[in-house]
């Protein structure tokens, strides 16, 4: 069954990083396109960032772009995301998702348990 395992979160302070993974399994990894998404408290999930099956293509949500990258290894069925200048909004659980329309990135899978991240001094 399709099944995501995220991973790499954690407490850090404002202006540190974080690289999340998430481990894929269960479907054709490398014919979907993936998505990062995140839930801050009390606020709905939102998608983050998303990459293209091929990994050519990237975008990302106006308030992460330049700070945060994400990225993909097929052959590991892993997806990453590089979070850099973390400020305490940044604090949420972290999903990852994936999905076969990269314009319209609607998560097509069950969602794994996410990774926390807290941004705090």
């Amino acid at each position: 069954q399709v099944q995501f395992v995220e991973s790499g979160g954690g407490l850090v302070q404002p202006g540190g990083s974080l690289r999340l993974s998430c481990a894929a399994s269960g479907f054709a990894f490398s014919g979907y396109h993936m998505y990062w998404y995140r839930q801050a408290p009390g606020k709905e999930r939102a998608l983050v960032a998303r990459i293209a099956a091929s990994g050519t293509l990237t975008d990302y949500v106006t308030s992460v772009k330049g700070r945060f990258f994400i990225s993909r290894d097929n052959t590991k069925t892993t997806v990453f995301l590089q979070m850099t200048k973390l400020s305490p909004e940044d604090t949420a659980v972290y999903y990852c998702n994936a999905g076969p329309n990269y314009w319209s990135p609607l998560p097509a899978m069950p969602w794994g348990q996410g990774t926390q991240v807290t941004v705090s001094s």
